[in-house]
């Protein structure tokens, strides 16, 4: 199977991700997964965002990358202009 067809199907399975847990799961050279990606991109079939995320005092820069047209599902917890029900 092609990389950029194995890539596709991981996001479909999985839903949003980051580049380098793509290359992880499918044993890929990161720098082919963003080559990938940026050609998947080109052509309109996914999104990528530039993040930067915090561990602690670790630095973790990456690609977050989800299928294009979907919409990830939403966090938990209560969301902000939304009525409140009535507390008896």
């Amino acid at each position: 199977m092609d990389p950029m067809e194995k890539i596709l199907q991981h996001l479909k399975l999985k839903g949003q991700q980051l580049d380098a847990d793509i290359a992880l799961a499918l044993r890929l050279p990161l720098e082919l997964v963003r080559s990938h990606l940026d050609s998947l991109s080109m052509r309109g079939e996914v999104m990528v965002c530039h993040v930067t995320r915090f561990e602690g005092k670790r630095k973790t820069e990456g690609w977050s990358c989800r299928l294009a047209g979907t919409i990830p599902v939403a966090a938990p917890g209560r969301k902000p202009g939304r009525p409140q029900a009535a507390s008896s």
